[in-house]
């Protein structure tokens, strides 16, 4: 039994956010039923859709959404909307990623379905909020998150063009947050027996993410300009290279605590010059340190480096590929990875890769245990049996199959 047996979440989401938040639900043991389009999340395609790639399985999906069931419905038709909202009555939650106006059309928006269900938790999760002039412009994290809400531009040093996160960072901070949400709305309805609304967007996050900064920028009317590697704060907390390239961050924060034991690890006579004395003279000339520091840090290797360090308790951490994190022991001993049996050819064709099975586990060990980790579900898999549980019987599951308002998997 995981932390969240006996909650019903229904998920309609698309693409990354929603179903991160509805991910990490399934994850800690809340059946999540997710509807989907009758062809499908769109995510299921992800390569082919980016870059017209033949690959057709999605290890990014099956993160996502494994543990689901799937129902495909088409919520455009009257039919279908009618289905969905029978099965969102049934739940504990309602999740989604879908736009406002595109709700409010198909009649699944907060208002009306608050009102004919108040039990009910209605976790909205949006580009740009549920109100203003933008609230249904294309939300992806790239655009909401990262470019409009400031994350882009102070992770950019002056000068640059602006950077590019990683793929899915927002969306999957802010289905973080999302869940965060609902588990508070959970806490609540057991005082008050009372669901509610809500609400978060890739925006508000974002801001949230920079909120150090923008915090002292709006209540000071003052904000640093985005750090630069070669004119740092403190070049004491600042990333270097080794000899074959690979970089590492040096986590000295304490600049007057930490400086005695980086000079001596890099020990090179220049260190010693009156100007470097003091944090002060450091920041004052930043540029000549970093670049002392890196022609020291030049002369060895990471590994190298990392025993010299150990000596002289220097605090500093490496800079991880990919590749590097996957067989970094301290991650695999923290639990990074899962394995995820079941999850060859959820999204597309079996096989492939260096394990089909290995994936990341959600961020979160709870004392008490997990629930075994479940691949994902095909394109609506369980539409079937989740129909037969709101009523349907077998001769109108297969009227709405033929009409096209239901897709799915024939009950055998």
């Amino acid at each position: 039994m995981g932390v969240l047996d006996g909650v019903r979440v229904v998920e309609m989401g698309l693409w990354v956010a929603g179903p991160a938040a509805g991910g990490v639900l399934a994850d800690w043991g809340a059946e999540v039923i997710k509807i989907e389009p009758p062809k499908g999340d769109p995510m299921r395609s992800l390569f082919g859709a980016l870059s017209g790639s033949k690959e057709t399985r999605c290890p990014p999906f099956d993160l996502y959404n494994r543990g689901k069931r799937s129902v495909a419905i088409d919520v455009n038709t009257p039919d279908g909307r009618d289905l969905a909202e029978r099965i969102i009555a049934s739940a504990d939650v309602f999740l989604t990623n879908f736009r406002p106006g595109f709700l409010e059309r198909v009649n699944l928006d907060h208002k009306h379905l608050r009102e004919a269900h108040p039990h009910l938790i209605y976790a909205s999760l949006t580009g740009y909020g549920l109100e203003g002039p933008d609230r249904d412009a294309p939300g992806f994290d790239v655009a909401a998150f990262s470019a409009r809400g400031g994350v882009a531009d102070r992770s950019t040093p002056p000068g640059d063009a602006p950077t590019t996160l990683a793929g899915g960072m927002g969306d999957t901070v802010t289905g973080m947050t999302t869940v965060a949400a609902i588990l508070a709305a959970l806490l609540a309805r057991g005082r008050t027996g009372e669901g509610q609304l809500v609400s978060t967007s890739l925006l508000r996050t974002g801001a949230y993410c920079i909120g150090m900064e923008l915090s002292t920028r709006v209540a000071l009317g003052k904000l640093a300009p985005p750090p630069s590697r070669v004119r740092p704060q403190n070049p004491l907390m600042n990333s270097y290279a080794d000899r074959d390239g690979a970089w590492f961050w040096l986590m000295g924060a304490e600049a007057d605590r930490h400086w005695p034991g980086i000079k001596a690890a890099a020990d090179d006579p220049r260190l010693d010059e009156e100007r470097f004395a003091t944090a002060r003279g450091r920041r004052k000339e930043g540029s000549d340190l970093v670049a002392i520091l890196d022609e020291a840090f030049a002369r060895r290797t990471r590994a190298e480096w990392a025993e010299v360090f150990a000596e002289h308790e220097v605090w500093w951490t490496p800079v991880n590929t990919a590749s590097d994190l996957i067989e970094d022991p301290q991650a695999q001993a923290a639990g990074v990875f899962v394995d995820v049996p079941g999850a060859d050819g959820a999204s597309g064709a079996t096989g492939g890769g260096d394990d089909p099975s290995r994936s990341v586990a959600t961020p979160v060990a709870f004392e008490s245990g997990s629930v075994p980790v479940a691949g994902p579900p095909g394109i609506g898999a369980d539409t079937d049996a989740v129909l037969a549980e709101i009523g349907v019987d077998a001769g109108e599951q297969q009227s709405l199959r033929e009409a096209g308002v239901v897709a799915g998997p024939l009950s055998s």
